[in-house]
């Protein structure tokens, strides 16, 4: 039999778990990671300090970063160790497109981190954007409808293409709800970009982008941890990675068939049920 504090413990944990769900499945699809986890915020709450709470929003996606490493190492990793060592030039190349890619969010993220936050992380900002990107997805698919991409690998990415879609990112540092993922897609897709292209660009653009939003509150957290937030931390993480995996191999194998409309229309419903919901509340 437990006792109640051990009762409250496991639920925390559980908690954790369908943050975990969450943040795996809604971190990839262009749908905004941050508008679900403020609606489940609403119903579920963690008992935890609103400092741990800030930075487990971010750090969570930690998890989410491994799944991408794990699916994408090939394409990802330079070095190859067979009869000897060989080292992949266009890898190399890809990197840096990627660096220059995340200069804007990084100079934005690191100037006006508590800013942003103060004016635009709240419901109806997130909201607003929800649907303002879900037209986005849908006008641009309809545009792109009749046409070719002019991008169809990622080695046709150029550092000008790189820079324009890091310009999009932006947009996300800003306007939490806008989807980092959402925004790179839109950004690319509008360029000329293929769908295949821009989700892996985008997949990659989020490795150093979330390590160092997480790194970053990670310091102004401190590293001072209580077993149990050492436990829900770890937990979220772990549950993300996994949900990624599936969510991540879904993704690319549905938009070889589809376009991104169908998560255009989800993110309109979304917003519309966020302002509803906070209007009501």
């Amino acid at each position: 039999m437990y006792e109640k504090g051990n009762d409250m413990d496991i639920i925390e944990i559980l908690k954790a778990v369908l943050f975990g769900i969450v943040e795996g499945i809604t971190e990839w699809l262009p749908i905004s990671s941050t508008g679900h986890m403020i609606l489940l915020n609403e119903f579920v709450t963690l008992n935890v300090s609103e400092e741990f709470w800030e930075m487990f929003l971010v750090v969570i996606q930690l998890g989410a970063i491994l799944a991408v490493v794990l699916l994408f190492w090939n394409k990802i990793f330079p070095f190859r160790f067979k009869e000897k060592p060989v080292v992949q030039a266009d890898i190399f190349v890809l990197w840096f497109k990627i660096l220059v890619a995340c200069v804007p969010a990084a100079i934005v993220g690191l100037a006006f981190d508590d800013v942003l936050d103060a004016l635009f992380y709240n419901p109806w900002c997130v909201a607003i954007a929800l649907i303002v990107f879900g037209i986005a997805f849908i006008l641009i698919e309809n545009r792109n409808k009749e046409m070719t991409p002019k991008i169809t690998e990622l080695s046709q990415i150029t550092y000008q293409t790189a820079l324009m879609i890091g310009i999009f990112q932006l947009l996300a540092a800003v306007f939490p709800g806008t989807s980092r993922s959402g925004a790179t897609i839109v950004g690319a897709l509008l360029i000329g970009v293929s769908r295949t292209v821009a989700a892996e660009f985008t997949f990659f653009l989020a490795i150093p982008v979330m390590l160092g939003a997480s790194l970053l509150k990670l310091l102004k957290f401190g590293f001072s941890f209580t077993a149990q937030e050492i436990v829900i931390l770890a937990v979220g993480m772990a549950v993300a990675f996994v949900v990624s995996v599936a969510v991540i191999r879904f993704l690319m194998g549905y938009i070889k068939k589809h376009d991104f409309k169908v998560f255009g229309w989800y993110r309109i419903a979304l917003g519309a049920l966020v302002l509803l919901y906070f209007t009501v509340a």
